[in-house]
């Protein structure tokens, strides 16, 4: 009886917030473009227009809305709450040595940012390097790169302001722990490669006062900053005018002799790069071709041994080998295979203390392999079971090393390897209220629509009934050569607490099994990722696990435009859609910041037969009016400069317009947030309203 009225009291409750819903008056524009002879309109193109009076009123009558919505939500302080309480542990970096001191990053718990420290030796008592959360009163100032050059004495750090990704560097002297005077700004994509007194770095020309956010960025240099001198003083090392939408970055080897140059050309769809190489002990410093151009495949620098390179590629090896590159003999026919192909994805090769780690992935889980310079095998690393590791980097005269392990239910450890004996121990394990054997963890595999068998990872609390009345997550990605790896989230227990599913499809476009998973959901063949989602839906409907009156599908980026995509093409078989920073316009993504480089994987609707694909699935434009579309929150934020806010806001007042269902449609905009939550606080208050809204359009009401 006591169920039976808190149920019916949640659905009153449900009813009258859902009669109150009153959206934003969205005014409509005139506005058609031309695609190859296909006329498509585009109402709201005002919205593009983050600076206007016309977007900021309208973002703030939309935000007005949702936070009310959310706000009478009985149980949204409970989650918020919850959430904190798990997420309130010590988390900690592997450490990284440099002469004598190891570096390593801390948060105490429920810091915004994580600090970074140093100490000498392993029992050494730590100090304070540099802490973000005293740069900004709210905490939403990252530091993003932190890098010491050969000797220790200098190191160049990072900042990103507000979730941007624009970048500031900055000088530190380590002897004395104070700030120089450098300052270097409009860094985007770019590495901290030091050579002599000074290092390189990646930056393009300065926008419009205003624009930063949304303009296309084009023109990516390499420049060379000098310790102790201003900016105006750089030296530019490398730019292509005639090519503007290409990345360049710069990589140094550990004793500063080498630079390498790498060159992708995303924007005319390539997927790889180019890579060029200086000596710094020849007397001709210029660059030099190992592959001259972009293409299709990538070449990527892992160790060099004296004039030796040792480059990880997918060049005739779609899963991925290790091969050794004379730098004055770079000819393809004199290249040497170290690790040959496996049936299994490389997914990274690291080296150190004479060794070299080789990480495959079989069925989406890491398996660790040491090998000598020749390719010969040394010893598997043991895992603690099936999950994601990472790690095994240091310098060559290192006699041990770090690497992470985690999974779903195993939260991140640290452990110490020594590279002699092969023998793993833990070095730092997170002190947490957590019992593992409460929650289970299947991985299954089902079949989609072309019977391409696609992997999920299930999880849920050990002993749930599957009565098909589970509320469930799904969530995925698809995309990118990205794999979507298992991995412990404090976030994520109190759905499980509360007896929620999480499922994770490895749909294609990923690249849980190469080079060809990844193709297979690309360009032209992007529905296949749709159709992988859509039949994991199907699965989870159909094994029970719950119902299409209880699952949520959630995406974030490249997978909010999949589960938008998702939402337009099967509404039946969900109740809550979770659509977060989303590429919802496939024919415009181009045109701001740095979409241009999503090109290699979305094609580009420049192109007839690309856009016909595109227009057939892109989010925005294939929602029908009339339709009862379910319950959907999006969530996009003001910084976010990679995929712009537009996007979002296009969308969701093109939803609101259309959608026929009593269904809520609203569109939460954070302030001070990018691509992903800028800090602690801001990611505990999005996942609480996540799980708040999902339970609360369910007529499922949670206990605290």
């Amino acid at each position: 009886m006591k169920k039976l009225i808190v149920f019916t009291l949640l659905l009153l409750s449900i009813t009258m917030i859902q009669a109150q819903l009153k959206y934003p008056a969205a005014k409509k524009v005139d506005q058609v473009d031309d695609y190859h002879g296909t006329k498509v309109a585009d109402p709201y193109r005002w919205l593009e227009d983050d600076n206007s009076a016309d977007t900021k009123a309208w973002v703030t009558a939309e935000n007005a809305v949702t936070f009310d919505y959310l706000s009478k939500i009985p149980y949204r302080n409970g989650f918020k709450k919850r959430i904190e309480e798990l997420s309130n542990y010590a988390k900690f970096s592997s450490p990284q040595k440099k002469g004598e001191w190891f570096y390593f990053y801390k948060n105490d718990g429920l810091q915004n940012q994580s600090v970074l420290y140093r100490q000498k030796g392993l029992d050494g008592q730590p100090e304070l390097v540099l802490d973000p959360n005293k740069l900004t009163k709210e905490g939403t100032t990252r530091l993003i790169g932190f890098v010491l050059d050969k000797q220790g004495r200098y190191a160049a750090w990072g900042i990103s302001k507000g979730g941007s990704d624009w970048q500031e560097y900055y000088v530190r002297d380590m002897q004395n722990g104070k700030d120089l005077t450098d300052t270097i700004s409009w860094v985007k994509v770019s590495g901290i490669a030091w050579q002599g007194n000074g290092f390189y770095y990646s930056r393009y020309p300065a926008t419009a006062k205003g624009k930063e956010l949304s303009t296309k960025n084009e023109n990516h240099q390499i420049w060379y900053h000098t310790v102790g001198t201003k900016q105006s003083t750089d030296r530019l090392i490398y730019e292509d005018p005639k090519n503007l939408q290409r990345f360049h970055t710069i990589s140094t080897s550990d004793d500063e002799r080498f630079a390498y140059l790498v060159i992708s050309d995303r924007g005319k769809g390539l997927d790889g790069n180019a890579l060029w190489v200086s000596d710094n002990q020849a007397s001709d410093k210029s660059f030099k071709p190992i592959v001259a151009e972009p293409s299709n495949f990538n070449y990527n620098v892992i160790e060099n041994i004296s004039t030796d390179l040792f480059i990880e590629t997918n060049d005739a090896a779609q899963n991925g080998k290790l091969i050794k590159v004379s730098i004055y003999h770079p000819e393809k026919s004199n290249w040497k295979t170290i690790l040959p192909e496996k049936p299994e994805p490389l997914t990274s090769v690291s080296s150190v203390g004479g060794k070299l780690f080789a990480n495959y992935m079989k069925d989406v889980t890491s398996r660790i392999y040491s090998y000598d310079f020749e390719g010969k095998l040394q010893s598997e690393v043991k895992m603690p079971s099936l999950g994601n590791a990472g790690g095994f980097g240091g310098e060559q005269t290192d006699r041990f090393t770090f690497y992470s392990f985690s999974t779903f239910n195993y939260p991140s450890t640290i452990f110490k390897y020594d590279i002699g004996t092969g023998k793993s121990t833990v070095f730092q394990k997170p002190s947490l209220a957590f019992n593992p054997s409460e929650y289970t963890v299947e991985q299954i595999f089902y079949p989609s629509k072309d019977k391409t068998m696609i992997p999920m990872f299930i999880v849920y609390k050990t002993g749930l009934k599957k009565d098909g009345k589970n509320p469930t997550i799904l969530y995925g990605y698809g995309g990118f050569n990205i794999s979507s790896t298992p991995s412990f989230s404090a976030a994520l227990i109190p759905w499980l607490e509360q007896g929620g599913i999480y499922a994770l499809a490895n749909i294609r476009g990923g690249a849980e099994y190469g080079e060809k998973w990844h193709e297979a959901g690309m360009k032209l063949k992007k529905q296949n990722v749709f159709d992988d989602f859509i039949a994991a839906c199907e699965y989870l409907n159909n094994k029970k696990y719950t119902s299409k009156d209880y699952l949520a599908i959630r995406g974030g980026s490249n997978g909010g435009l999949l589960v938008g995509a998702v939402m337009n093409q099967r509404p039946d078989l969900i109740k809550v859609c979770i659509a977060q920073v989303g590429v919802m316009d496939m024919l415009r993504f181009q045109k701001f910041t740095i979409g241009w480089n999503w090109i290699a994987d979305y094609g580009s609707s420049d192109h007839k037969d690309e856009f016909e694909s595109q227009y057939k699935y892109s989010p925005l434009h294939n929602i029908k009016a009339g339709l009862q579309y379910p319950a959907t929150l999006i969530t996009t934020a003001d910084h976010d400069d990679r995929v712009v806010p537009a996007h979002s806001f296009k969308y969701a007042a093109t939803l609101q317009e259309k959608n026929s269902s009593k269904n809520p449609i609203l569109i939460r905009i954070d302030t001070n947030s990018g691509h992903g939550a800028s800090n602690t606080a801001k990611n505990i208050e999005t996942m609480a309203d996540i799980y708040s809204f999902i339970l609360f359009n369910m007529g499922v009401a949670p206990k605290f």
